[in-house]
Order: C-alpha cells, then sequence, then structure tokens
C-alpha cells in the first residue's frame, strides 16, 4: 500500500458523512464545465460522480488516483417500468 493509500485509508480529518467507500479512478470525461469521475470500489463495485471541472483539476484526479467516494443525501429515488 502507497503513502497515499494509507493516508486516505487512515483519513487526515474526521467527517460527519458517514458514507465513505474507498476506492481508485476508473475513467474520467471531462467536458467544458462538468467531469464525469467512475470509481471502481474496493469490493468491486463502480459508482459514477458528477463534479466540476474545476473541482476535478484542483483534485488532480487522474486514472488510478485513489479516492474516498463521500455518499451525503437527503432522498435517494428508484424507478421502475411499469
Amino acid at each position: 500500500m502507497s503513502r497515499s493509500d494509507e493516508s486516505i485509508r487512515r483519513g487526515s480529518m474526521r467527517l460527519s458523512t458517514r458514507n465513505q467507500l474507498t476506492g481508485r479512478v476508473q475513467s474520467i470525461v471531462t467536458g467544458d464545465a462538468m467531469a464525469v469521475v467512475k470509481v471502481a470500489l474496493d469490493g468491486g463495485q463502480t459508482i459514477t460522480s458528477t463534479i466540476t471541472r474545476e473541482a476535478a483539476e484542483d483534485l488532480q484526479l487522474a486514472e488510478g488516483s485513489p479516492v474516498v467516494v463521500l455518499i451525503k443525501s437527503t432522498e435517494v429515488a428508484l424507478a421502475v417500468e411499469e
């Protein structure tokens, strides 16, 4: 495990967000204002996040970068076909 991996897993700050999932950036697709980031989670699933392009650049995200996905939501909606 690299130093950056250990730092992310250990966490250098405490957060109120309880849903924290570790993984690695699988792909990044950037547009004019937004970036779509796919993360391969340590458990084998994939999750997609849309963030501003500026945020992706500030975080220096690249394929293979270790990240922690923080999920904070007041609502999660599901739909099915009738």
